[in-house]
């Protein structure tokens, strides 16, 4: 009798002992999970051109005579694309000692870049040194040599890796102080991230 205990003990622990063996399939790996930007940013084309609109947001006070301004670039086609990188920010106005375009300076961070779904918009943000705005059209020309009150018409952006611009109106009476040959500008272009 207690033979026939002692065999079903040893069965019973045979057929643990298999159930414990590394003959037992691995646990699965837990799930990862990835943003909807991070996903198809090896396969997004870059974004090109014609595919894009921008305009410029609200200016806000920075303090210490800085301001910025979101430069928003928007997908108006019908397929993804990538943007990555800074764009080309060159400011046009009135003719000035240094000539009538000032080109800013432009983040070399090339950051991870924003895939633009149709419809979907991103923002660089334009950062700028500004002198007091000028009253009338004489006080712009006398301001004017000294660089502390130019006053830009429009900006001409050109987006990272494209050759063809995009013309966005500056907003009227908003000054910028001219910096050519400075090491550390007060003014420049950042890269683009996702518009909030």
């Amino acid at each position: 009798m207690w033979m026939r205990a002692l065999v079903g003990l040893c069965v019973l622990l045979t057929a643990l002992l298999a159930g414990c063996s590394g003959s037992a399939p691995p646990p699965k790996p837990a799930p990862t999970t990835s943003s909807a930007a991070e996903a198809p940013l090896a396969n997004a084309p870059k974004c090109r051109t014609p595919q894009l609109a921008a305009r410029l947001g609200d200016h806000t006070d920075l303090g210490s005579g800085q301001g910025a301004l979101p430069l928003i670039y928007t997908n108006t086609s019908k397929d993804p694309c990538l943007l990555r990188g800074a764009p080309v920010a060159d400011l046009h106005g009135p003719a000035d000692p240094e000539g009538a375009v000032y080109s800013l300076l432009h983040d070399i961070h090339m950051g991870r870049g924003v895939v633009l779904q149709p419809g979907q918009s991103a923002s660089a943000r334009l950062v700028i040194l500004s002198g007091p705005a000028a009253s009338t059209a004489s006080a712009a020309s006398t301001m004017a040599i000294d660089g502390q009150n130019w006053v830009p018409t429009e900006l001409v952006t050109t987006p990272p890796g494209e050759t063809a611009d995009i013309i966005v109106p500056w907003p009227q009476g908003l000054s910028v102080t001219r910096q050519v040959g400075t090491a550390s500008p007060g003014s420049w272009i950042e890269s683009f991230t996702a518009a909030s």
